[in-house]
């Protein structure tokens, strides 16, 4: 048996459309023609990353067709980083700056990582953490913290 591939995440969205407007902010790609939408609103948008990983937004009322024991969570916030990749550490800088500026709350500015990238985390509409990462240059290293 060959070992099983990470190879899609479904979000639950309270807000399809702030949802949209965010990580089409971060710099998504998410045509209209990907939103499956019906008479009651957006349900659904299947995105196929270019490195091959899928990225779906659902709806509470599409999760609980496919998931039937779904519910939102109790409380706030994320235990999980949702990470993106960025060409450069001033596009991480740029892009934290921007989503910042649209009202969107920053976690952690960017800063310079002891692993050697520019790091910085975001939180979504619905509360979840989303890192920006820039390349690891070997020249940015420094030793890790005393855990």
């Amino acid at each position: 048996m060959s070992q099983p591939l990470l190879s899609q995440l479904n979000l639950v969205t309270s807000d399809m459309e702030s949802t949209l407007a965010f990580y089409r902010l971060l710099g998504l790609d998410i045509p209209d023609t990907k939103v499956w939408r019906t008479q009651t609103g957006a349900h659904h948008v299947d995105l196929a990353l270019p490195n091959g990983f899928g990225l779906d937004f659902d709806s509470p009322a599409l999760a609980q067709v496919y998931n039937a024991s779904w519910n939102r969570p109790e409380g706030s916030g994320s235990v999980n980083v949702i990470g993106f990749s960025f060409d450069t550490r001033a596009a991480v800088d740029a892009t934290y700056t921007q989503l910042v500026a649209a009202g969107h709350d920053g976690l952690q500015p960017p800063f310079d990582a002891f692993w050697g990238a520019r790091y910085a985390i975001v939180e979504d509409p619905d509360g979840n953490h989303v890192g920006l990462m820039s390349p690891v240059d070997p020249a940015q290293r420094s030793a890790g913290p005393d855990l």
